[in-house]
């Protein structure tokens, strides 16, 4: 984190107005370098573990690499020219030579088979299946040698790893014998019923199989049947033995495929001379010694490869492990009784040991700690040399180093400062030994001892990725079991290594190859010095004072503009002195003292907290992070008013209610508000006041003093009869503050003046105010509307209208006929066909209602009005739709039209135009966008317009020219129905269907390459979210739709929406949050409900963050949920809600007790099967100390559950009778579960032809 300390040049301070660019994610950091190993791992592409181990064989595998190194560009050719139609490039061995190279030298911990299983031809069906690791050796090393046919490399497989055995049958009558010579790679040797290597070759090549009694032997030179023996021997033994082991047999009792697990060993080093045919070369011809141990960890039907592979060039640093240098200490300090010297543990400090350096350091320290911050200042001063030019490449960053060390180092007041542990740790012995011996002869002693080994060459296990120094002994532990040896590799002993190979990574490498990689090793230490500048790079939003207003208890811009906010980027390295003064130089007119404070921007708007006043203090250590709000004022007032800062003075949102003047009775007047009202007929607002402040307060700012202020305690139902309940706050209440009577952003206030009671809307009891908004009571306006051609009578007459009483249930068809007949039109329309439409505020008549639809389903409010126009009525398949010519429809200008809802695009199309008198091909249809300008086009011409999602009343422009490009995304937008935007439900909200939770806005067009962010602010710009308060895009969630359901939170402030998988016509549904909201890729954000105790009812769900990346296993949510309740986990039952089926799935955090010897199985996250937790879904909670009924299942879940019985019920009833009895007589079906297996693929190597 705070790798580079005071060593870049400049102060690090850039700005920029606005929002400014965000500070690199992790997502760029470059590759890390090697680690101590200095061996290089292989990535996983999903299942080529087997791939990486014989690959990783291949490389260490000296005379191979070498000799494949040797084949130049004139043979091989080059990759450049592999896409050439006539160039003859030999891309395996070119990609295996590259990848040989970056293995030995390229300054990262991995290396990518990409290319070279792109060179094999294969998809990401071969790169995710596992394939078996001897079959993959067989097919590379005939890749090879046909990709080497006709080079000087072509009989490079055979003259490594060629060898011959020799089968022969002796006559025991004449001594004829007869034999067969077989050519080998590798020797497949058995496992069961053997007990280790040595048995199992004297079983193939020594013992006889005997031909005799009913089991005779027809010698072709006796010719007749005779007694034989029948034996084979190596005749020719290759300079690299290879050895597969058959561990996978099939039990045909059981028809299955099984692992031999038992105990198999094999030498480290043996004698071939028992085995082979000739007896008279000299022991060292017959001797191998092995270097590589292919394992298998797992079953027959998959698993996991790594490799122990023994170092033979010391390419790698072997280090004891932990265990074997703990015992090697322990030792070492006993038999020479030594004591610490600080005075010799100065003068002895190893500068090429951070571990030494810091620990010194540390030590003479009479605080006992330092900042981190001057760590590397110190250690510049001691040393002379920064840390990022002598440790970095190899141990990363100081903190990450102190992080790497907890033995050692104790990291105190959030990491910001270090010191030494007070038990003694390894590294301080470690010093007080070298100060005694600073030749360092006993630990190398000790680490060849450690390792069981005579030499210097070393063991190391090649896990994919991971490279870790093993020692011998732990090579015996992989003769058994699930983890167990399933390929040897064997070197001849004669074979030694010239002195100029050993160490040197380089040898016979070719130049071009060397070059290549010396480039990109410059490329990386490049990226790896700029990833660092910039990681310690945050970005700070700086809010000056000028250009805000205190209003309500917060703080608000005087202007739209940007110019209020400044972005700046700064080193947090820096001290709170270097960010004031970088301000100062910025703002030249700045007068008088600066205070720079920390700002949230909370729902009333933007809030102070605590003010940053050690100049002396770095930003990380004063918490500045990045993305943090600064205020830049005088730390007193701003424009005059006094700002109370803190977290007790944090505004509160509140949401008042007023009456309405049509609730009332009467027109508009002062002391009654206009605006549009809800459900109730109640008009809304927001405001906001400090945290402070006092009801009185509050209430002097709504209104009079002798008003009374309510606070709501229930909605009235979904139907909008009912009524709510607000109780009015006593008068004691008046003089707590708004945190005192615990008031948060959201809660709504009724104000109501004394005389607005004698109402028969309003009716206090007590200290309750009911509400009362009857359904019954309400009305539909007709007003007639008749249009040019028409026989039109007086004015009074155009203007008829009438009140037909109506209700939520009533059909469209019928409030028509009502009208028709208290309007008297039935005579004077002779038959003319009208229909019903509503009108919008400027005038213009809305598409006509769909009459089969009830007064609710249309969305139509009552105490509205309706007006009656000529023209038919659309059926429930027809759309009427306006259209326009060339531009964006104005008044007046929309023409209409009334077509089927399954007719295409295209024929639509023909029928506008030929409405429109319009010719020609060249033309398209474009949707209008939220702003009322020409938008999406309608790209798939032969879908019918249901398919592409026109809907009734839509406006279509008939645009000249071709369909444009893709590029761009349209998405549907909906919002959570807010509980003070219309009237929520009585039932629980478990119980609520979804389309009475959300409700449509508007439709957003933005580029597929747009940030989240920038999504979340264009959806705040739609016409239906200009009165809704948004502080900031993080004040929003936004949700993807799957078939109108809620499926996942959208992620990443900066994710762009095309990798977020939104596709062009997707729906989201943005929801409004009280507070910001910053999800992590592993966060699941859960509804809650708890039980009510001794009732089959939930209370409210509430909404709960659950970090699954932590722990995401059952044990993981009940302990999260047990803290949140202060509850202990063994007294909570939790059960996921399956909506669909109506019933609950227990979550049960029992965990199964098992015996020492067996290893404990792993905990299966939730995520997975198969509770597959995800955002949204319902956890039901039962307190086990208040309530004893564990059933999960409410009186709605029951009747869910008998009426899919009864749907089950009347299906069964359906097949029976069309299937009549033929099922009867049908055999027995096999009960059980059974075991589907994908088929298993073949593995296959693409070469080219060469010949």
């Amino acid at each position: 984190m705070f790798g580079d300390l005071f060593e870049e040049d400049g102060d690090g301070f850039t700005s920029t107005p606005g929002t400014g660019k965000p500070v690199k994610g992790r997502e760029c950091e470059p590759p890390a370098p090697r680690g101590n190993v200095q061996l290089c791992g292989i990535k996983n592409q999903g299942g080529t573990c087997y791939l990486n181990s014989l690959i990783q064989t291949l490389l260490f595998t000296p005379e191979l690499r070498e000799e494949l190194f040797s084949l130049g560009p004139e043979e091989l050719g080059c990759l450049a020219d592999k896409d050439k139609p006539k160039a003859k490039v030999r891309v395996i061995p070119l990609e295996l030579q590259s990848l040989f190279a970056r293995l030995l030298l390229a300054d990262e911990q991995t290396a990518s088979t990409t290319d070279l299983t792109d060179s094999f031809g294969w998809t990401n069906n071969e790169e995710m299946a596992q394939q078996d690791v001897q079959e993959l050796n067989r097919i590379l090393f005939s890749a090879l040698e046909s990709s080497l046919v006709g080079t000087s490399g072509s009989s490079l497989i055979h003259r490594l790893y060629h060898g011959t055995l020799v089968n022969q049958i002796t006559c025991k009558e004449c001594g004829n014998i007869s034999e067969r010579q077989e050519d080998f790679l590798d020797l497949t040797v058995s496992v069961r019923g053997v007990s280790g290597l040595e048995e199992a070759l004297w079983n193939m090549f020594v013992e006889e199989e005997l031909f005799e009694g009913n089991n005779l032997y027809r010698c072709s030179k006796c010719d007749q049947l005779v007694r034989a023996a029948k034996s084979a021997k190596l005749r020719k033994l290759p300079p690299f033995l290879t050895i597969s082991l058959l561990r996978f047999n099939f039990d045909f009792a059981k028809c299955e495929r099984y692992k031999e697990t038992g105990s198999y060993s094999f030498p480290l080093t043996f004698n071939l001379r028992p085995f082979s045919e000739q007896s008279n070369w000299s022991d060292s011809e017959y001797s191998y010694e092995l270097f590589s141990v292919i394992i298998h960890k797992g079953g027959c039907y998959g698993g996991h490869y790594h490799v122990y592979i023994k170092d033979v060039d010391q390419l790698g640093h072997w280090e004891a492990p932990e265990e074997d240098v703990k015992v090697k200490t322990k030792t070492w300090r006993h038999g020479a009784g030594l004591t610490e010297d600080k005075c010799g543990v100065e003068k002895s400090v190893d500068t090429d040991d951070p571990l030494s350096v810091l620990t010194a350091i540390l030590a003479q320290e009479e605080s006992n700690d330092v900042l981190v911050d001057q760590l590397g200042q110190k250690l510049l001063n001691k040393t002379g040399t920064p840390w990022s030019k002598k440790y970095k490449k190899q141990y990363g960053t100081i903190s990450k180093f102190l992080q790497n060390h907890p033995e050692v180092f104790l990291l105190v007041s959030n990491g910001s400062r270090v010191a030494l542990k007070s038990t003694a740790p390894a590294a301080a012995e470690s010093l007080s030994t070298e100060a005694i011996s600073p030749t360092a002869a006993i630990p190398e002693t000790t680490e060849a001892e450690a390792s069981g080994t005579s030499d210097e060459c070393h063991w190391f296990d090649l896990n994919d990725s991971t490279v870790t120094a093993i020692t011998e002994k732990d090579i015996e532990k992989q003769f058994q079991g699930k983890e167990s040896a399933y390929m040897l590799f064997y070197r001849k002993s004669t074979m030694k290594r010239p002195p100029e190979a050993i160490g040197n990574a380089a040898y016979r490498v070719p130049p071009h190859l060397l070059q290549m990689v010396q480039e990109e090793n410059a490329r990386l230490e490049q990226r790896r010095t700029e990833f660092d500048a910039t990681s310690n790079s945050i970005e700070v939003r700086l809010h000056l004072a000028p250009h805000y207003r205190c209003e309500n208890g917060a703080l608000h811009p005087t202007a739209p503009d940007n110019d209020s906010i400044i972005t700046v980027t700064f080193d947090r390295r820096k001290t709170v002195g270097d960010l004031r003064l970088a301000i100062y130089q910025m703002q030249d007119l700045w007068e008088g003292d600066m205070a720079l404070t920390v700002a949230k921007n909370v729902p009333a708007g933007l809030h102070l907290y605590d003010t940053l006043t050690d100049d002396q203090m770095s930003l990380y250590s004063a918490g500045v992070c990045n993305g943090t709000d600064l205020f830049v004022w005088n730390g007193i007032e701003v424009s005059g008013v006094t700002v109370q800062t803190g977290t007790e003075w944090e505004p509160v949102l509140l949401t008042v209610f007023r009456p309405s003047a049509e609730q009332l009775g009467c027109e508009s007047e002062s002391g009654v508000e206009e605006g549009d009202a809800d459900a109730d007929g109640l008009v809304r607002s927001m405001k906001a006041f400090a945290g402070g402040a006092t009801l009185g307060t509050v209430l002097e700012a709504l209104g009079p003093q002798e008003a009374l202020l309510c606070q709501e305690q229930s909605r009235p139902g979904a139907d909008g009869g009912g009524a709510s309940g607000w109780k009015v706050f006593p008068a004691q209440d008046l003089q707590r503050t708004l945190r005192e009577l615990s008031l948060k952003d959201g809660d709504a206030l009724l104000l109501l003046q004394p005389e607005e009671l004698d109402s028969s809307i309003f009716n206090m009891n007590g200290d309750i105010v009911t509400v009362t908004t009857p359904s019954d009571c309400r009305w539909l306006q007709v007003e007639f509307c008749p249009r040019s051609g028409m026989q039109e009578e007086d004015a009074e007459q155009d203007k008829r209208r009438s009140k037909v009483s109506a209700s939520g249930n009533m059909l469209l068809s019928e409030v028509k006929d009502k009208a028709l007949e208290e309007l008297q039109l039935l005579d004077k329309l002779n038959g003319l066909e009208c229909c019903l439409r509503q009108m919008d505020r400027s005038g213009k008549l809305l598409p006509p209602v769909h009459e089969h639809l009830s007064i609710r389903n249309a969305g139509i409010r009552l105490m509205t009005s309706l007006f009656l126009c000529p023209g038919p009525a659309p059926t429930a398949q027809q759309l009427f739709l306006y259209f326009s010519v060339g531009l964006a429809p104005s008044d007046g200008q929309e023409l209409e039209v009334t077509v089927e809802e399954c007719l295409t695009v295209k024929e639509c199309l023909k029928k506008m135009l030929l409405i429109a008198r319009l010719e020609g091909d060249s033309w398209h249809l474009r949707r209008l966008d939220w702003c009322e300008e020409i938008g999406e086009p309608l790209m798939d011409e032969n879908a019918s317009l249901k398919e592409a999602k026109v809907l009734h009343g839509d406006t279509l422009v008939l645009v000249e020219g071709r369909l444009p490009p893709k590029g761009y995304l349209k998405l549907s937008v909906r919002m959570y129905m807010d509980p003070f935007d219309s009237a929520s439900s009585s039932v629980p909200e478990l119980y609520q269907e979804l389309p009475t939770e959300m409700r449509f806005v508007g439709y957003v067009e933005i580029s597929e390459e747009a940030s989240l962010d920038d999504f979340k602010t264009q959806v705040t710009t739609l016409p239906a979210l200009l009165d809704v308060c948004v502080p900031s895009p993080a004040f929003l969630r936004v949700w993807m739709l799957e078939g109108r359901e809620l499926a996942r939170v959208l992620r990443g402030k900066q994710q762009t929406l095309r990798k977020l998988k939104l596709g062009n016509g997707a729906e989201v549904c943005v929801q409004r949050l009280m507070k910001e909201e910053d999800l992590g890729p592993k966060d699941l954000l859960l509804k809650v409900q708890i039980g009510v105790p001794g009732e089959k009812a939930y209370y409210p769900a509430e909404e709960f963050l659950w970090d699954a990346g932590r722990d995401g296993t059952a044990r993981g949510l009940y302990a999260a949920l047990a803290a949140q309740y202060g509850l202990t986990p063994d007294n909570l039952l939790l059960a996921k809600h399956l909506p669909d089926k109506h019933t609950w799935m227990p979550v049960s955090n029992w965990t199964q007790q098992v015996s020492k010897r067996k290893k404990k199985r792993k905990a299966e996250s939730l995520q997975a099967a198969p509770f597959y937790l995800k955002d949204g879904d319902i956890i039901g909670v039962k307190n086990l100390l208040i309530d004893t009924n564990k059933e999960f299942s409410t009186v709605q879940d029951e009747i869910g559950q008998q009426r899919l019985r009864e749907e089950e019920a009347n299906h069964k009833t359906r097949e029976n009778a069309a299937s009549g009895d033929c099922t009867q007589n049908t055999g027995p079906k096999k009960s059980g579960p059974t075991k589907n297996r994908k088929p298993e693929v073949a593995l296959s190597i693409n070469v080219g032809m060469f010949r």
